[in-house]
């Protein structure tokens, strides 16, 4: 069902607009073009605004708005294009038919585990780390063979159900990261039962983003090492969708001094806040450019500059990227002026 044709890459923007983008964001949707456009391909910007308590316009509105001072352009979304919506919170109906189909193969169920109980499950105490990351936390199954009767009396006490994918005990997906290479993992390593549809009825990332790409075409994902565990629970759902998954870049994180990697809370290194700051956005697209190696210096470039250049080069060179965190100095915004 992937509608991407010929004429090179199909990549994507897809933040979430809930605060401002960061460094880090800035740097995965720079390698994200530059993968589309050393190919000659396109490039999508798709607002994944599916959790309406956290989504807000005046965040999609900076987001454009830092992209394009980033000199990072886009050719489909936010409000025009072929393969509309845009918006996640505009395609429920679309998550709702891909369940439905999933349903309709007895492969959905209803779960009504609190987060606070799936802690306990885990082991892990209130506010730790489950050992999956972003991945989400591991499901034993506890729901997967209530009766009628038992989930009734669940509904019975006031219990919500997520939706649940049930997943073969003994999947293992294999898939060659651009970045990483050869990886082999579990489904169960991934946390196995994984959420389609929250409690309070928010669609999960792991259908959304599966759906949306499918539709859109996409054929190449690039995103944080981070979320390298998603990647077989995306596949899965790929296959049963009848779908064809994208090809996966799993990226190094950026970080502070302290090895903490960036996020919204790193408010100074906003791209908002190095534009206020007199910033360049082509020293930044330079020192990105150097760590990526793709040139020896943090010269001031631009992303086009630079991806002409590259394109009379070969292949983009994913596997020149550094592994492992990188640390961004809390002095660099000074040299980006």
């Amino acid at each position: 069902m992937n509608d991407a044709g010929s004429g090179g890459v199909v990549g994507r923007f897809a933040p979430s607009p809930t605060g401002l983008l960061h460094l880090g964001n800035a740097w995965s949707f720079f390698l994200a073009w530059m993968g589309a456009r050393t190919s000659g391909g396109r490039v999508i910007l798709r607002h994944e605004d599916i959790d309406p308590e956290r989504s807000r316009q005046s965040w999609m509105d900076a987001i454009e708005r830092d992209l394009t001072w980033l000199g990072l352009d886009w050719d489909e979304g936010p409000n025009h294009g072929p393969h509309g919506p845009y918006h996640q919170s505009l395609c429920r109906g679309l998550y709702d038919s891909a369940v439905d189909r999933l349903r309709e193969h007895g492969l959905v169920y209803p779960c009504y585990c609190t987060r606070k109980e799936l802690r306990v499950l885990a082991g892990a105490p209130h506010g730790a780390s489950d050992g999956l990351g972003d991945a989400g936390a591991a499901y034993p199954g506890t729901c997967r063979h209530l009766t009628a009767e038992e989930r009734a009396g669940k509904e019975a006490e006031g219990r919500r159900p997520s939706l649940r994918l049930l997943c073969p005990d003994d999947d293992v997906e294999v898939f060659d990261d651009l970045v990483l290479g050869r990886q082999e993992i579990s489904l169960k390593s991934c946390g196995g039962d994984f959420a389609l549809r929250r409690s309070d009825g928010v669609w999960a990332y792991q259908l959304a983003v599966v759906v949306d790409d499918m539709r859109m075409g996409v054929t190449q994902v690039v995103r944080g090492e981070d979320i390298l565990l998603s990647t077989p629970r995306q596949l899965l759902l790929y296959r049963l969708l009848g779908g064809t998954p994208p090809a996966f870049a799993h990226i190094p994180l950026l970080c502070d001094e302290q090895g903490e990697r960036l996020a919204k809370r790193h408010a100074s290194l906003s791209l908002a806040a190095l534009r206020e700051q007199g910033c360049s956005p082509q020293a930044i697209v330079g020192e990105f450019a150097r760590i990526a190696g793709l040139q020896e210096t943090s010269a001031p470039t631009s992303p086009k500059r630079l991806a002409d250049r590259i394109m009379h080069e070969g292949p983009f060179p994913w596997r020149s990227l550094p592994r492992g965190p990188i640390a961004v100095p809390g002095s660099a915004p000074q040299r980006w002026k």
